[in-house]
């Protein structure tokens, strides 16, 4: 895959407004829906970090949702605070890059934020990406 997804469609990105971008330095797990191949929704549980510009979340090269979104880019996200379910963030977004680059440090990063500890789940031979999304639409409380 390129640098982007999407490089001769235009995007909008929406900013993430300072009052919801909180609920990326707390754990709190974000749900992400990816699109199967006949169209249908497929959720799954993510960690997920935002660097200011890109929603970031970490997988393995060949799993279900990373193949979704290397065949259709666009994606939603929902985060909730677990300490209070008033407090909320959803994005609709695109992916606009898949990369190996990095991804190692990425789920480390992530796994201190909501385990404590270094990521212990890797499976020899496994690859690492870290999936860059692009907000295009935001709301929450």
């Amino acid at each position: 895959m390129g640098n982007s997804l999407l490089e001769s469609v235009f995007y909008m990105a929406e900013h993430i407004p300072e009052k919801l971008q909180d609920l990326f330095k707390i754990p709190a797990v974000a749900n992400l829906a990816t699109l199967m191949p006949n169209g249908s929704p497929q959720v799954t549980p993510v960690w997920v970090d935002y660097d200011g510009q890109y929603v970031i979340i970490n997988t393995s090269k060949g799993r279900q949702k990373e193949r979704n979104m290397e065949r259709n880019p666009r994606v939603a996200l929902d985060i909730v605070d677990p300490k209070n379910q008033f407090h909320w963030l959803s994005i609709r977004g695109h992916v606009a890059e898949i990369t190996e680059q990095g991804a190692v440090a990425n789920i480390n990063q992530l796994s201190r934020k909501y385990t404590g500890h270094d990521y212990q789940g890797f499976v020899p031979g496994e690859t690492r990406v870290m999936c860059k999304i692009i907000p295009d639409h935001v709301s929450g409380a």
